[in-house]
């Protein structure tokens, strides 16, 4: 009996069974992706049920992928690549050209790759809250204020009136802002051009006229309206010429609401985005 011969000469096929396209796949394209779902798989911690079921195929299949006997449909890829948290690149090993990394972050992408999903999660979360933190930091600190929105000169009756009165008012921090507890909008030409109808200023609540030094600008309520004024020894100055002084005897009322420190630009008024995403850091804030 003659005997048997085999052809042992390498060909450029092999007998894994292409799926798309019903015929054997090439030999240099399958070892690939057979292996990379495999090590990505492994990698994750995942069972191939657990892939299948993903997927949408069932567990068998997903083992004559691993072991080279079929290639996934190719309308699955991105199904695949997202259940593995992979790109195509990584899927067939390949570079994306349109990503550059630094040898840092190919070394962190590596380490990265190797934690399991629960320590994946850990990293993700942590670079999250960073990403936070760090956006904060690159804005200014957020100071609330208390606005009141009786306009000084606009009338006014009670001084405890103003207690109730006001409604919070967010602003970035900086050494103006630090000095003040409250904002008054002015009404009224007779501090102009110092203080322009309608402007905000940030005024730091005081009760005696012995903190304010002759020249300083104050926030005053006088019978029932208030006023913004310098403070002189003999009585209350506007910066308008056209206003006289106003005097007064010693049975008259005058409170003292607080120092003017500045005009409040607005562009200090902090922006709603920034407030919300400063409080989400700092609950106590509110």
């Amino acid at each position: 009996m003659p005997r048997r011969t085999f052809d042992r000469s390498t060909s450029s096929e092999s007998n894994v069974i292409d799926m798309n396209t019903r015929k054997p796949a090439a030999k240099n394209m399958m070892p690939v992706i057979c292996e990379r779902i495999r090590f990505y798989r492994k990698q994750m911690g995942m069972e191939q049920k657990t892939l299948a079921r993903m997927v949408g195929v069932t567990a068998n299949a997903v083992c004559n992928w691993e072991s080279g006997c079929y290639r996934p449909d190719v309308n699955l890829l991105p199904d695949i690549c997202e259940a593995l948290q992979i790109t195509l690149y990584q899927l067939y090993d390949l570079k994306d050209p349109s990503i550059r990394y630094t040898a840092a972050e190919e070394m962190f992408m590596d380490d990265y790759r190797q934690l399991t999903p629960g320590n994946r999660y850990a990293v993700s979360s942590l670079t999250r809250t960073l990403l936070k933190v760090q956006q904060v930091e690159r804005n200014r600190e957020i100071r609330r204020l208390t606005l009141f929105e009786h306009q000084l000169a606009a009338g006014v009756g009670d001084p405890n009136e103003f207690e109730d009165s006001g409604v919070p008012i967010y602003v970035y921090d900086d050494s103006l802002t630090r000095r003040a507890d409250c904002v008054f909008i002015v009404s009224g030409d007779s501090m102009e051009p110092d203080y322009p109808n309608g402007c905000m200023v940030l005024v730091k609540r005081i009760s005696d006229s012995g903190d304010l030094a002759p020249g300083d600008i104050g926030a005053f309520m006088i019978g029932n309206e208030t006023y913004i004024k310098e403070y002189q020894l003999d009585g209350l100055y506007s910066r308008n010429p056209a206003y006289p002084v106003m005097c007064f005897s010693e049975y008259e009322s005058v409170y003292l609401i607080g120092h003017v420190i500045s005009i409040l630009n607005k562009e200090d008024v902090a922006r709603k985005e920034d407030v919300e995403r400063y409080v989400e850091l700092h609950p106590e804030f509110e």
